[in-house]
């Protein structure tokens, strides 16, 4: 009975994450927050739509688009720049992926640095006014790249000079 119980225990955290990710879905790209909510990235495994989702563990409280069709890639835009070479270098890598929902503009990002050896994750999300919040994700729990979009057709890639 014991047995049964630890399972349980171990199995349960999962159960409460599968709503995060359909049947017919694959990760993009994921992370858990410092205040404990998860970042979840998805896109259906023939390509039929992308779907950014946002919540605590009990519940998803966001999902965009609340459409799963086609056309939701075209509601993202992605951008990125490598540069290798080591500290010496400034060697970095930059991923971004954007989108607007309801006058907000949220900004993922995972970031390195090889002058200071930092790794940065997180959602950026900036009001109409221009007001900034930064949610900061835990780099360690990170599953998936978003440099998966960088071979992507379907998204809408910005050159933003980097």
């Amino acid at each position: 009975m014991k047995k049964y119980l630890i399972l349980f225990a171990l199995a349960l955290p999962l159960s409460l994450w599968a709503q995060y990710l359909l049947p017919n879905e694959e990760v993009i790209y994921s992370f858990e927050t410092k205040n404990g909510k998860r970042m979840t990235l998805v896109k259906d495994k023939k390509d039929e739509y992308i779907q950014y989702r946002f919540g605590n563990k009990s519940r998803v409280e966001m999902e965009f688009p609340s459409e799963r069709t086609k056309d939701s890639w075209k509601k993202f835009k992605y951008n990125s720049y490598y540069r290798g070479g080591g500290k010496q270098n400034a060697a970095m890598s930059l991923n971004y992926l954007t989108f607007t929902n309801n006058d907000y503009q949220y900004q993922l990002y995972k970031t390195y640095q090889a002058e200071d050896e930092s790794y940065t994750t997180g959602v950026t999300v900036k009001d109409a006014k221009g007001k900034e919040a930064d949610i900061d994700g835990i780099y360690k729990s990170i599953k998936g790249c978003l440099c998966r979009l960088d071979d992507s057709n379907l998204i809408v890639k910005e050159d933003t000079g980097l």
